[in-house]
Parts: C-alpha cells; sequence; structure tokens
C-alpha cells in the first residue's frame, strides 16, 4: 500500500525501519548460534530457546536508568528502607528463622544480611519478575555498552537449559536476566546456587532453602564473615581531605581515627578493631552523611556494584536485626538528581578537558567520580566525586 498521506508515510517508515532492525537481529542471532554451539550448547536446545525471539526496546529504556544509579540516593533509600520493608523483613526472619539459623552457620553469613537481600530483589519473593530472560539477554547481547554482559549471560541461560536446571519456560525474571527469589545472573547461578535440601534441584525460584543458601554461598565466596561489621555512619572533621574517600583509599580504623573521623553512634576505636581496614563512602557528597565501610560491605557490592544498593541492604538488615539503621546526617535534599543526558553531558564535558571519565554512557561510576574529583581537586573545589547539578554546571563552558 502506497503512504499518500504524512501520518501514513510515517507509519510505514517506522515498519520500514523496525522490518530491518529485525532483519539485523537475525543475521546477529544466527551469528550467535554458531557461537553458543562452539560453547557446547546441543543445537536442539538452541532451537527451542530462540523460537520466536525478537527485540525488547523495554530493555534498553530500563538499562539506560537503573534506579541505583539514576535516582538520588535518599530517594531510593526512602523507599528500600521503608517501613513495609522493614516489617516485612522482620516477618520473614522470624517465620524462617530455623532455616536461616542452619544456613547462617554453615556458610558463615548473618541471616539479616541474607533476609535484606531477600528483601532489595524480590520485595521477599513477591515480585520474581516477568520478562522472558532469554528476550532480555538476547536483546542486550545484540547492541548497546553491555553486549559483552548479554553474551556471556545468553550462553549461561542456555547452560542452564542444557544442564537440566531448569526449563525454558522457567526463565523468567528482571530485564537483565536475574531471576529466582534473590536475582541471581545465569553465570552466578551456575557458579554458586547451591542444592540444600538435596532433592536434585538448585532452585532459586520456589525453594527458600536453596535461595537462602545459593544467597549465602554467593557472599560467602565474596568474602563475607559472620558477626563482622558492614561499617558505621561517621562524622568528619571540617579539614578532612575529601580527595580520601575514593574507592582506592583503604586505611586501618585507627588511622582514620587519627584523621578526625569519629563514630556518630558510639566509640570508633573501641567499639571495632582498630586494625580493620576500611574506606569511606560519601554517597551524596561533602554535604552528606559519611560511612566507614569494611570487607562486608564490600562482599555485599559483589551482588551489585552500586553504592546505593549496598547501603541499602546495610541499613535495611540493621532495622531487620532490631538494631539502630537510620542515618543521623541530613541528606541535601534539595539537590536533583542528574537526567541520563545530562550524566552524559558531565563525561564529556570532563573528557573535554582532558579528564577520562570512561566511556559517555551516562553511568557515574568510580570512573567518571575519579575523573570528576581529578577536576575538582584542579579547581580547588571539594575533591569529592559527587555529580551534581552545581557540578556540571560549574564544568560547561
Amino acid at each position: 500500500m502506497k503512504c499518500f498521506i504524512a501520518a501514513t508515510a510515517l507509519v510505514c517508515a517506522m515498519i520500514s525501519t523496525a522490518k530491518a532492525q529485525n532483519a539485523d537481529f537475525l543475521t546477529w542471532l544466527d551469528g550467535f548460534r554458531a557461537e553458543a554451539a562452539a560453547a557446547g550448547i546441543d543445537r536442539a536446545v538452541i532451537d527451542e530457546a530462540f523460537q520466536g525471539v525478537t527485540i525488547n526496546e523495554r530493555v534498553y529504556e530500563l538499562n539506560d536508568n537503573q534506579p541505583e544509579f539514576s535516582r538520588a540516593i535518599w530517594s531510593y533509600l526512602d523507599s528500600a528502607v521503608s517501613e513495609k520493608k522493614i516489617a516485612d523483613g522482620k516477618d520473614g526472619l522470624a517465620q524462617n528463622r530455623i532455616l536461616l539459623s542452619l544456613i547462617e552457620d554453615a556458610y558463615g553469613v548473618d541471616s539479616e544480611i541474607i533476609v535484606a537481600i531477600w528483601g532489595m530483589e524480590s520485595a521477599y519473593g513477591a515480585i520474581l519478575g516477568n520478562y522472558d530472560v532469554i528476550q532480555a539477554l538476547a536483546t542486550l547481547a545484540y547492541e548497546g555498552r553491555r553486549t559483552g554482559y548479554g553474551r556471556s549471560q545468553l550462553i549461561g541461560a542456555l547452560k542452564i537449559i542444557q544442564n537440566g536446571y531448569a526449563q525454558r519456560n522457567d526463565l523468567k525474571g528482571s530485564w537483565a536476566g536475574a531471576m529466582g527469589h534473590t536475582q541471581f545472573i545465569p553465570t552466578t547461578y551456575l557458579a554458586y546456587a547451591v542444592d540444600h535440601d538435596s532433592d536434585g534441584r538448585r532452585d532459586i525460584w520456589t525453594n527458600l532453602g536453596d535461595v537462602f543458601a545459593s544467597t549465602a554461598n554467593y557472599l560467602a565466596a565474596s568474602g563475607y564473615r559472620a558477626d563482622d561489621a558492614w561499617g558505621t555512619e561517621v562524622r568528619l572533621p571540617e579539614d578532612f581531605d575529601f580527595a580520601l574517600a575514593d574507592v582506592g583509599v583503604s586505611k586501618p580504623l585507627v588511622e582514620w581515627a587519627g584523621l578526625g573521623a569519629e563514630a556518630v553512634r558510639g566509640e570508633l576505636v573501641g567499639e571495632f578493631d582498630p586494625n580493620l581496614r576500611g574506606r569511606i563512602i560519601l554517597p551524596a557528597g561533602a554535604k552528606g552523611p559519611a560511612f566507614l565501610v569494611f570487607g562486608n560491605f564490600e562482599a555485599i557490592l559483589q551482588y551489585n556494584r552500586s553504592t546505593a544498593y549496598a547501603l541499602a541492604v546495610a541499613l535495611l538488615s540493621e532495622e531487620i536485626a532490631g538494631r539502630v539503621g537510620s542515618i543521623a546526617a541530613l541528606w541535601p535534599r534539595e539537590d536533583r538528581p542528574l537526567s541520563l543526558d545530562e550524566r552524559k553531558s558531565l563525561q564529556q564535558a570532563l573528557t573535554d578537558r582532558g579528564y577520562d571519565p570512561g566511556p559517555v554512557d551516562g553511568i557515574i561510576g568510580a570512573g567518571t567520580r575519579r575523573a570528576l574529583r581529578a577536576w575538582q581537586q584542579d579547581a580547588g573545589l571539594p575533591a569529592d566525586g559527587y555529580a551534581s547539578a552545581a557540578v556540571l554546571e560549574a564544568l560547561q563552558p
């Protein structure tokens, strides 16, 4: 049918573009089939897994706006450590106390941490995700900034099917391909999922014993140690060198105390081993709360490489355990979060000034914070690495 009017012409153009994109995807998928076969995946598994698979555009939208990186941390924590999340966590801990105690003894991971991750990842099993994991991972593998991740996880998902751990239709989860009550990505499942009750399955979808044991096993392998603190909120002196609040700067607790860091609650030296190593984090920059975090915090970060996420797990676990998990210092709530385009503009401005933030992708990660901190030092500003609207304005000509 010919396109005689503008509206119809636009529809025809959109259809044509979609057809071209789908053709390109199918060509890519043929190449990936060969890659999967070379990785040892049976042809029958490949054919079944990819039957009818198309691109899911929603996956790209969510990939560019992950809440851990796009929302203000105080807004993220308001939701993650809400009264309901705390109450549901306490109920979950009480209802599964015997099972969790067995797993805590076996793996050396505190029960409240397991429950907090359960709450963060699936609202205690209420929201497991309904995305087709194969489609979501194929979408990520096809194009964008996470093609390497998508390809490796897609191979992992095919191995899960081939090994009989789950059926093709069982693989439902998040837009990023994470599955089950505590949202394991396929390679994490293959490496760390546990058959706790020895029924021949590593069932992270319906079996809480397997869910909790798998989560504990992963955290233990990441360096978590039972009964060690994750960290503590601290006050910093007015003359503190904020450049020290860097992922690469770790010091014994006694040295931080010597630099003027003080615990907000209790005594820093005395409550903790003075030789315990940790680092200072400033999730909202010099104007917001400061924390001294230890090895268990780093283990939680292996689960999700977001400071906001790890802090949410830590604070939620404190509340679930019946300890104080609230933060004493005030967040700079007057600051607004940067949009995706603004985050990219900030990265581009750093690049243009000769500071290397890494890819201009809108993700404010360690590379961007390092570059920003270097510019702040050269500009005579507090070198806290915090990407704010004020910093963006100062960076732009």
